[in-house]
């Protein structure tokens, strides 16, 4: 019994670890599952080069991890293994949002609608462990064949993980950080090799122009910050990183939250540098916590500023004014923290 999980290749400057295919290779394995990680955009693997070591891994099913921006790689690499006989699953921010249009195009057996390490565990176990038939997903939430698409049903989300500490950490024997690029975001980087860790799940803004917010629903969930700092203290032992970055919408949501992983830093003397490339907001710093975000390590991070016009501001629902943006930058940049805008 093998599952083959998958990221195309593509075009991108961003050479990240795939937490999500992490995450699921780690739940996969905790259920005695066979699980191998096939990274093609660290590998810089071609469409027949890719599609070759899949096969050669002989996999019961192949799981693919589906953005927009590589989906028509993703579509591609579907219909290649359809033809060759295997069962093709898709997961990921796309599908959960265009099921239909996505199995469709992908003639994959199934979508997976929302975070996947509970369903795709229960759907493995279903047609590998107890051999059930696999044109009937025996009514796992979130997990849809072109059928039950087509029956025009409400489209339910795959039932989420309450408790994150719950969650193995992701499968990084597969995903050595000391194997992905120095700059893995493509600018900004103080030491190497870096850890890659999300804290959280889920994001209680309403901006137009995100998919988080309906992707996890709007209640955050966090990991306790004692639980993050043993996945850094597992990723020093293992594969002696030396910096981290942090991969979550809002880490900064939560001023203890962060305050906790700060103070845990400093107190298991653990010497890293750290960054937050994928945003904070500018109204959720002060500068006592950037101070100590600072002393902890933190030499970087992004702001989600969108815009420096107030009536855009409005209208995407940023919640959010240019005198506060502004404030922060200038207590970032006072303190010595490196600041980025995205736009």
């Amino acid at each position: 019994m093998k599952i083959v999980l998958v990221r195309p290749n593509y075009k991108s400057h961003i050479i990240t670890p795939p937490l999500g295919i992490g995450y699921l290779a780690s739940s996969l394995k905790k259920h005695s599952i066979n699980v191998k990680i096939i990274d093609g955009l660290r590998e810089g693997t071609g469409h027949d080069a890719l599609l070759q070591k899949i096969v050669s891994e002989k996999p019961d099913a192949v799981g693919i991890t589906c953005l927009t921006s590589f989906y028509n790689e993703v579509i591609e690499l579907s219909k290649a293994l359809k033809e060759k006989g295997y069962k093709v699953i898709i997961g990921g921010v796309h599908p959960t949002f265009l099921p239909l249009e996505t199995i469709t195009d992908s003639k994959a057996d199934y979508v997976v609608c929302g975070e996947g390490e509970i369903a795709l565990v229960k759907l493995a176990k279903n047609k590998f462990v107890n051999k059930q038939s696999f044109s009937s997903n025996k009514n796992i939430p979130g997990v849809y064949s072109k059928k039950d698409l087509e029956s025009g049903k409400p489209i339910i989300k795959a039932e989420a993980a309450k408790i994150l500490d719950d969650l193995p950490f992701p499968d990084w024997k597969q995903l050595d950080p000391n194997t992905y690029p120095k700059a893995p975001h493509g600018a900004f980087v103080k030491n190497f090799p870096i850890g890659v860790i999300m804290t959280t799940r889920g994001c209680p803004y309403l901006c137009t122009f995100c998919a988080s917010r309906k992707f996890y629903d709007v209640k955050i969930r966090y990991r306790t910050p004692e639980n993050v700092i043993e996945e850094i203290k597992y990723l020093i032992k293992n594969f002696g990183i030396k910096e981290v970055h942090f991969e979550d919408d809002n880490l900064t949501l939560k001023r203890d939250h962060v305050e906790k992983i700060c103070n845990l830093i400093l107190e298991n003397n653990l010497k890293i540098s750290w960054a937050c490339p994928n945003g904070i907001r500018a109204d959720k710093v002060d500068e006592d916590l950037i101070k100590l975000m600072k002393k902890s390590g933190c030499y970087f991070f992004a702001f989600g500023i969108e815009s420096a016009s107030p009536k855009i501001l409005k209208n995407i629902k940023k919640l959010e004014t240019i005198s506060v943006i502004k404030k922060s930058i200038e207590i970032a940049s006072k303190v010595g923290i490196e600041c980025q805008g995205f736009f």
